[in-house]
């Protein structure tokens, strides 16, 4: 099993998740984390740091999606290893409805 970031990371990029990770799995983007799957270790120390709740279980319903597009942007993206400050406009964008159409243009995080 793996963690895996989803749309309310968006525009927010809190990286109090980082700090903790003990594999250093997180990549990052102009507008989001992502954790690759094959580092993640399934250890759940960055899920409850998230001030967006953005991590979630792969498990959890719905993820399958979100697992896909994790790989794919960490293999695209740069590891992030310390944390740095959210996004400036962070606040506004947390909790928002429909960033991932808004951001990258697709309703479905597979085909993001």
């Amino acid at each position: 099993m793996t963690y895996v970031v989803t749309e309310n990371c968006i525009r927010c990029k809190y990286t109090d998740c980082v700090e903790v990770c003990p594999v250093d799995c997180f990549y990052v983007g102009e507008t989001m984390l992502v954790i690759n799957p094959d580092e993640c270790i399934d250890c759940g120390v960055c899920e409850p740091e998230c001030p967006a709740d953005a991590i979630k279980a792969e498990t959890e319903p719905g993820m399958a999606g979100w697992k896909a597009f994790n790989a794919k942007y960490a293999a695209l993206w740069p590891n992030i290893a310390e944390k740095t400050d959210p996004a400036a406009d962070a606040a506004a964008w947390d909790g928002r409805d429909g960033k991932l159409i808004e951001v990258f243009g697709a309703a479905d995080p597979a085909a993001a």
